[in-house]
């Protein structure tokens, strides 16, 4: 049994992180950290998870797990690392932004399986995806590993409102986001930088733009990305490179029927449609934000880490209606 914490487990991540990890056939939980709920029983926060578990919040204890979940904030995994040193044989999944950029020093793999699995399988410090950027990522990278990312890549995708974390906000509680839409951060992005690092580790020497206008969904989760590129494939030729590149992959599946994100919520799954209109490729894909987006993700990078099956707990199904 792999023995788990987690760090920051009252936030979304953390409760579809334990969720997963409540029923996984090889996972012990050993503690649940949270500074806001101490000593409280998890299901007071996360409620779906009544009856399934009567763990409480506690304190780390760090010499009994394998690895940990860090799903605390944007720059509070850093922050914990540097405060809190970690016995050598502990792991570390972090689900935040602290350490997914390249730089000189950064003992982190980037943990898109689709890319660069090996790595994971051999690491001990993950950096766990953004949801938009796994969503593009797996939208571009068969491109990418032919070398046929050749002219600028326009994108737009939309994303439900546990993309915001669960602290309320001017745009994201009820009353706004209801009824509403709206774009936010077009051309600057924060996934924007990993994306092209990725892609220039593919394709060497990819400098294209990548204008991505996100744009915030009137629903509760999961993204549709819409992308378009010039191209000199044909859509056969397209189809039969993404087939191929994703035909070992367990949740990416490249599909002819238009996507829907009601065909993925409550999956780790990442379906993507390919099509050619004129000149360009029109790539579709969708993800949970929460699950292929995040903890699904993050679990699936765990059993990598651990010579797990890579889809053991991970087989869910969707919410379809």
């Amino acid at each position: 049994m792999v023995k788990v914490g987690i760090i920051g487990a009252a936030g979304y991540t953390a409760g579809e992180a334990l969720r997963i990890l409540i029923n996984h056939p090889n996972v012990e939980i050993v503690f649940a950290q949270s500074s806001s709920n101490p000593g409280k029983p998890i299901y007071t926060v996360h409620k779906d998870l009544i009856g399934d578990t009567d763990l409480v919040f506690s304190e780390p204890d760090y010499d009994k797990v394998d690895v940990i979940f860090i799903c605390s904030g944007h720059g509070l995994a850093k922050k914990f690392l540097d405060e809190n040193p970690l016995p050598a044989h502990v792991k570390v999944i972090d689900l935040s932004t602290d350490f997914r950029h390249k730089r000189e020093g950064n003992p982190f793999v980037y943990g898109l399986p689709e890319v660069n699995k090996e790595l994971i399988r051999n690491c001990n410090m993950l950096a766990n995806p953004g949801c938009f950027a796994t969503a593009i990522q797996l939208g571009l990278l068969p491109l990418a590993s032919k070398g046929l990312l050749i002219d600028d890549v326009h994108i737009n995708a939309v994303t439900g409102s546990t993309g915001a974390g669960q602290k309320p906000t001017g745009s994201t509680h009820f009353s706004w986001r209801n009824n509403n839409i709206s774009a936010y951060k077009p051309f600057e992005h924060q996934h924007l930088q990993e994306i092209g690092e990725t892609l220039a580790q593919l394709q060497e020497g990819f400098n294209e733009s990548l204008n991505f206008v996100p744009v915030r969904g009137t629903f509760t989760r999961g993204i549709l990305a819409m992308m378009h590129t010039k191209s000199a494939l044909s859509a056969t030729e397209a189809i039969a490179i993404y087939q191929d590149y994703y035909a070992n992959e367990p949740f990416t599946h490249v599909v002819d029927e238009e996507l829907d994100v009601k065909m993925v919520v409550n999956t780790n799954k990442c379906l993507i449609r390919v099509e050619k209109f004129n000149d360009y490729l029109f790539i579709t894909s969708t993800i949970d934000n929460l699950l292929k987006g995040a903890s699904g993700q993050a679990v699936q990078n765990m059993n990598l880490m651990f010579g797990l099956e890579e889809n053991a707990g991970l087989r869910l199904k969707p919410v379809a209606f």
